[in-house]
């Protein structure tokens, strides 16, 4: 009897240390598995500011922008767009890396394999963002279909300024800090100060492009 009971407790010991050892080995694949993220933003310019995402690799310096504002640097298009559709660019503007014009931000972390769709589906947007339009298809209007894709709750019209937008996404979703697992937000950590802020511009008060 008294063998069945050392028995039974050294089974359930080695069940316990196996439990652990498993627990351990999770906790280490979430310490190393990679962070991507979104960052909603936006910054003053000329006119009434600028919305864009940022988007990359939590833990790499390296730091992709998409947007859609009216092409060329001229005011021209901006302000025909006001009327008319005008042909647009995409990706990053003058100012864009600059933390200095930044007038509000929401990051959102997110798997690899969400961040595989996601940033699929930026690219396909931009590759679609053919033209501008200040009424239809401007800067807020282009990271609310991204937000929307990634299951966020957006404020109901894409004509706010950009500023008042992207802080109401963020008070809109309670401050959300990742797609979906919460590993992924115990697993994050912030970027370093040089990831954050990359080398940028000179540092005048507003920047020139974007609408």
């Amino acid at each position: 009897m008294r063998y069945l009971r050392t028995k039974t407790r050294g089974l359930a010991l080695g069940v316990g240390l196996c439990a652990v050892a498993i627990a351990a080995g999770l906790q280490v694949q979430v310490a190393n598995a990679a962070v991507y993220y979104v960052d909603f933003r936006s910054r003053t310019a000329a006119s009434y500011g600028h919305a864009f995402v940022w988007y990359g690799r939590a833990d790499q310096k390296q730091i992709e922008v998409a947007g859609v504002h009216p092409a060329t640097e001229s005011v021209i298009p901006y302000i025909i767009g006001h009327l008319i559709p005008v042909p647009a660019e995409t990706g990053k503007s003058y100012g864009d890396l600059d933390e200095d014009y930044v007038t509000a931000s929401y990051r959102v972390y997110m798997t690899e394999a969400e961040a595989k769709d996601v940033f699929a589906f930026i690219k396909r947007l931009e590759s679609r963002s053919l033209m501008w339009n200040a009424a239809t298809w401007n800067c807020v209007a282009f990271i609310q279909v991204v937000a929307i894709h990634m299951g966020l709750k957006v404020p109901g019209n894409h004509l706010l300024y950009p500023e008042d937008w992207v802080n109401q996404l963020r008070k809109l979703n309670g401050g959300r800090r990742y797609m979906s697992s919460p590993a992924v937000a115990q697993a994050s950590s912030k970027p370093s100060a040089s990831a954050q802020k990359p080398a940028g511009p000179a540092h005048p008060q507003t920047a020139s492009a974007g609408y």
